[in-house]
């Protein structure tokens, strides 16, 4: 019976199980969740190694080593001590090595050991020469010159290791690195070529191997190089570094490999000096592979410095051997070095620690590092940087069948390479590349078409940096993604940019996907040549952004806030989705010219020689023609008002020169538009003219060729956006390509659609699109006989009211558009009769949506809506003319029957009340004891001033502002006796400055006789009225009478008093006695007083006709001669006579009026002896 060896480990798992559960089941704590949570909620903790032999015992300082004291105290080795085993020091006191004193060990794999609790010095110029040097002190120092060496005395390398290689070949070993083999199949890839392998990578923290020895180039003789021997120093507080630690390879001279580098470890917990520390691959045929060191000092001073290169090779300069590794553990950096030696042999990155995690990785100076497991994870917890030549490798050549991760902070590439044979899983913070290059080769394999690089805050690529895939590449990020300038690129067959804010294309730079000439191995983007129905990603894309072969994008930008082009974007279905704006300089490029199909629905057809007709798509394509023998173009497909397909090309790819339509354009989405698309360079979407491709492919060769195919029609460009800007050199185009010089017909014109989002109307219009460039889809031409495509469409989305065209502008003045649509005959002109003649059409906001369409007046003169006057507003208003006459014709006669009769109510009252006349043979008995009435008390008032009244004085002028009232200085003779004529005249001057009027009132008066008369006669009764209560006041209150001689009249203000007519034209002062005065023919009787002058009033006008005022006085007067009844009826008749009297004409006016005295008057009077003269 046969037991497998799987079943007997199962057997041996299964007791050692059982046998744990039942010695833990002997403790009192255990349980199944305890043993659950040690098992899963621990740390994993490896093995511990198996523990060293132990130690010889120590020599003796004076009987062994022949030096001078004991190790327990003080040490000194004084000569030069030879040794031919290994030696195991060990005391608690100091062991020094003097100056140029040397210990020598020269058998291979040699140990000496020293292990002192004091100080260790090794003097100046000192020597250590063994297969192994191990310290361990409380201090040490290595002083100027001194030595401790171990090149080429390597023991044997750790078992179940291959650093030596094996053959003839002349190889390098391996350790650190690969030892470098010479090249001699020519079939081989240098990387595929390699010396002795890598060893000891779990331990290159604490490295403890031997070199491995170098191979040979004879089977008689080895001539190899040793590997480099192991040096450790374990100080505990202070190290002085300043002469040289070595563990380099051996050399090999020229028919042998060199030896690989060994071992160097140091620990420390201060170190200083600037000595040299190596562990590099030895000189040969081949170098060998350099070694590991690594150091783990808290403080470290100075700079020593660390060399881990491959060794050169003679036999292949350009093949070093690949560089070792440098391991500083404070900082937990990697480090691989060559040192400027330039290889073709990698250095090995295995597993990478996870608890912890490494910090920094740094590959320089022409290293070739190398991640050959598949499925590998490098992750670090700071910045990978590969520098000055540095090349990082993924995976297998010949075998790209694996994903590979990198994680880190930061990863940084400056003149340096990194190739990725499968897909490449990057997520870093930043990511800068300088003349640098990423190469990722999916290898055709469907499982690692895709890559994913993640930068979450930068990718900056400058000075010609590349990174190329030939599969499915996505690169996001959270910030900015800048190509600076020329020869930056990003390039894959299928190429998905997202997530960024910003994306600068800079000028020489360039996005492009697919590639140009493509590999077979490549990933094949598939075109959708012939479809049936627009592909629904085109209009309503995945919102992921995710890279998916299953879509029709070839480059597509996801999710990026601005987007500026001053390079070139290439590819044959670009998409830019949930973008905000998009810049296209003029040095920018956005085309898919030529990366259509080279079929398609509309593909043109081919003869049998050759000849070719031109594709089509939004125009037929142009016929082919080549003596008189021709072929109609392609079709044309498509929908005008939302295009989605590809160009088609001239037909039957298979064909030397054939040409393919334009590719696929696609801005914004249904959903999710782009808010602002400006152009200063090419957009272009054109077919591709012959004789311009240069696909490789195998050409079939017509021997009796007679013409050549077409031209390729134009593509589609749909621009799903809210705004776009077309400077004067921006260029839209999907033109049709040129066809062959032997009769090829061109290509039909392609499509181009702006599908405008939330175009705005009305009072928020504003102009969507800015258009001073071209946009052009016609027809490529035709050469020979060959015809030209017909050109192309460019279309815009319907629309709104008001609005018409590609671009949505305004309708034109005079025209108003109600309903929805572009065409130009949309807007229609406004009716003719719905304008005033003295109005024109407006522009507003938005378009005009309806009649009656807006308009303003020719001149401010005139008023909306009718675009009347003034006055013909207000005839409009009232119905018209007939009807507005007929209105003010019967105002005005309400008016002068209103006026007329105001007038006759206003001159036949006095407004200025005096005494009432007082009737003759009124008497009242005194002697009767009984209270007087007050009419009788105004009777007697009223007999007693006309009894006192002495002379009645007129003043000069009408009362107008230009001429207005004033006394004469003179006084009369009838008051010479009462008045002094010195204060009257001083009386007069009062009067005379208080009856002048201001400048102003006559300006206003002047001001309102233009503008409103009425307004004008009104302000000058007012203004009269106040002169007139102004001068009546100044008399009875302000002024002292001081021009009476009358005592008793100074003293009662009596004397003097201010009256006037009711038209406030005529005024005049009255004289009166005080009753004091001592002559007793005063006043005269009236008899005395003829002939009296009595004035007329009025000035002759309708408004103030001549007219006879005959007050209280007056009447009292003339009571002494006259009954008042009959002097009442004469002046009656007399102002009815005076009424007549029209200024212009007195002379002839004046007739009537005299001969009614004649007749009337004077016989009535006659008989009291009193005679009335004109």
């Amino acid at each position: 019976m046969a037991i497998t060896f799987s079943s007997v480990v199962h057997f041996i798992i299964s007791i050692t199980f059982i046998l744990f559960v039942l010695v833990s089941a002997s403790h009192d704590d255990f349980s199944i969740i305890d043993f659950d949570s040690n098992l899963f909620h621990q740390d994993y903790s490896p093995p511990s190694p198996p523990p060293p032999p132990p130690h010889p015992p120590s020599v003796s300082c004076e009987d062994d080593l022949g030096g001078i004291g004991s190790v327990d105290t003080t040490c000194q080795i004084v000569s030069h001590l030879n040794l031919t085993e290994d030696v195991y020091i060990e005391g608690k006191g100091n062991f020094y090595i003097l100056p140029n004193v040397s210990v020598n060990c020269l058998v291979s794999g040699c140990e000496i050991t020293i292990n002192v609790t004091g100080n260790f010095s090794l003097g100046e110029n000192a020597l250590i020469v063994a297969g192994t040097f191990e310290l361990a002190a409380n201090n040490a120092s290595f002083l100027n010159g001194s030595l401790v060496n171990t090149t080429g005395l390597a023991g044997s390398p750790p078992s179940q290791t291959s650093g030596t290689p094996q053959g003839i070949d002349g190889a390098g070993g391996g350790h650190g690195g690969r030892g470098a083999c010479c090249l001699t199949d020519k079939e081989k890839l240098p990387e595929d070529v390699w010396g002795g392998d890598p060893y000891s990578w779990s331990s290159l923290q604490k490295p403890w191997s031997y070199g491995s020895k170098g191979g040979t180039t004879s089977k008689e003789a080895d001539y190899g190089g040793g590997g480099g021997g192991r040096i450790k120093l374990e100080i505990m507080r202070f190290l002085e570094v300043n002469g040289s630690f070595l563990a380099d390879g051996g050399d090999g001279c020229a028919k042998g490999g060199g030896g690989s580098g060994g071992s160097i470890f140091i620990k420390a917990s201060k170190m200083t000096g600037s000595g040299r520390i190596s562990a590099c691959g030895g000189n040969g045929f081949a170098g060998g592979g350099g070694g590991r060191v690594s150091v783990d000092v808290f403080s470290r001073h100075d700079d020593p410095k660390f060399f881990v290169h491959g060794g050169r090779s003679v036999g292949c300069p350009e093949n070093s051997g690949a560089a070792g590794t440098f391991y500083d553990a404070v900082p937990r950096s990697l480090t691989v070095s060559n040192q400027n030696m330039s290889t073709d042999t990698d250095t090995l990155l295995l597993e990478f620690p996870h608890q912890p995690l490494m910090t920094n990785v740094y590959i320089r100076n022409h290293a070739k590092a190398a991640v050959p497991l598949r499925w590998s994870r490098v992750q670090v917890q700071g910045q990978i940087s590969l520098l000055c030549g540095g090349v990082l490798s993924f995976g297998l050549a010949h075998y790209a069948l694996s994903e590979f991760e990198l994680l880190a902070e930061e990863l940084l590439m400056s003149e340096s390479i990194i190739k990725v044979y499968g897909a490449l899983r990057m997520s870093v913070k930043m990511f800068l590349m300088w003349n640098s290059t990423m190469l990722v080769d999916g290898g055709g394999d469907a499982n690692v078409e895709t890559s994913m690089l993640e930068a979450s805050n930068l990718v900056v690529l400058k000075e010609s940096s590349v990174i190329h895939s030939n599969a499915n590449l996505g690169v996001h990020g959270q910030g900015l993604l800048n190509l600076s300038g020329p020869g930056d690129c990003i390039e894959a067959q299928r190429l998905v940019l997202s997530l960024f804010y910003s994306i600068n294309v800079g000028p020489g730079s360039v996005l492009r996907g697919p590639l140009k000439n493509a590999t077979t191995d490549s990933v094949t983007p598939r075109l959708n040549c012939d479809p049936q129905d627009c592909p629904i990603e085109l209009l309503h894309p995945p919102e992921d952004c995710n890279v998916n072969s299953s879509l029709s994008f070839t480059l597509q930008i996801c999710r990026v806030e601005d987007i500026l082009v001053e390079g070139l974007i290439e590819g044959s279905v670009v998409h830019f989705h949930r973008a905000r704006t998009i810049a296209v300089k003029s040095s920018g490029t956005l085309t898919t010219s030529g990366m259509g199909c080279t079929g398609g629905v509309g593909r043109g057809e081919v003869l049998s020689n050759g000849l070719g007709s031109g594709g089509g798509h939004g125009g037929k394509g142009g016929v082919g023609c080549y003596n008189g023998s021709c072929i109609e173009g392609g079709i044309s497909y498509g929908d005008a008002d939302m295009p989605c397909e590809l160009g088609s090309g001239s037909g039957n790819d298979s064909l030397a020169d054939s040409t393919a339509g334009g590719g696929i354009i696609v801005m914004g989405s249904w959903e999710h538009p782009l808010s602002s698309f400006s152009v200063e360079g090419s957009v272009r979407a054109n077919g591709e003219n012959f004789g311009a491709n240069s696909r490789k492919k195998d050409h079939v060769i017509i021997d009796d060729w007679n013409g050549g195919p077409g031209g390729g029609s134009g593509g589609t460009i749909l621009l799903f956006l809210r705004a776009l800007v077309l400077s004067e050199s921006g260029i839209l185009s999907s033109v049709g390509g040129l066809g062959s010089p032997s009769g090829g017909g061109g290509g039909g014109g392609g499509r181009i659609h702006l599908h405008w989002s939330d175009i705005p109307t009305g009072d928020v219009y504003q102009p969507i699109a800015t258009v001073k460039g071209s946009i052009d889809t016609s027809g490529g031409l035709g050469r020979d006989q060959g015809g030209a495509g017909e050109d192309g469409t460019v279309t815009g989305k319907a629309c709104p009211k008001g609005l018409y065209g590609i671009f949505c502008v305004e309708c034109p003045v005079g025209t108003y558009k109600n309903v929805t649509g572009s065409d130009r005959i949309l807007c229609h002109q406004c009716p003719a009769y719905e304008l005033s003649h003295r109005a024109v059409y407006i522009a507003v906001r938005g378009g005009v949506t309806e009649t009656p369409c807006p308009y303003k007046c020719i001149s401010d003169r005139y008023h909306m809506p009718h675009c009347y006057t003034a006055l013909e507003e207000l005839i409009s208003t009232f119905g018209g003319p007939w009807i507005f006459g007929l209105l003010l014709l019967g105002l005005l006669i309400l008016l002068a029957l209103v006026l007329s009769v105001a007038r006759m109510k206003f001159f036949g009252v006095d407004e200025l009340p005096g005494p009432a006349p007082t009737q003759q043979g009124s008497q009242i008995d005194h002697s009767f004891p009984f209270l007087e009435s007050l009419n009788e008390v105004l009777e007697t008032n009223r007999v007693e001033e006309s009894q006192s009244h002495v002379h009645r004085m007129y003043f000069m002028g009408p009362n107008t502002f230009s001429e207005p009232w004033h006394l004469p200085h003179t006084p009369p003779e009838q008051i010479k006796e009462i008045v002094y004529e010195g204060a009257f005249n001083r009386f007069v001057d009062d009067i005379n400055a208080i009856a002048s009027y201001q400048w102003w009132e006559g300006s206003m008066y002047g001001i309102l006789s233009i503008l409103a008369y009425p307004l004008a006669w009104s302000w000058q009764q007012w203004r009269r009225r106040m002169k007139l209560q102004r001068l009546r006041e100044f008399v009875r209150s302000e002024y002292d009478h001081a021009c009476l001689r009358s005592c008793r009249s100074r003293a009662l203000y009596e004397g003097l008093k201010v009256a006037a007519t009711s038209d406030l034209m005529q005024a005049y002062v009255d004289f009166f006695l005080g009753g004091d005065e001592k002559r007793t023919d005063l006043p005269p009787r009236l008899c005395q007083r003829f002939p009296m002058s009595l004035l007329f009033g009025g000035d002759g006008s309708y408004m103030a006709p001549f007219f006879l005022h005959s007050d209280n006085i007056i009447t009292s007067l003339m009571s002494q001669c006259v009954q008042p009844t009959t002097w009442y009826r004469f002046v009656s008749g007399l102002n009815a006579q005076l009424r007549l009297v029209r200024r212009g004409r007195l002379r002839a006016m004046f007739r009537p009026v005299i001969r009614w005295l004649d007749t009337h008057g004077n016989p009535a009077l006659r008989i009291h002896g009193v005679r009335v003269d004109l």
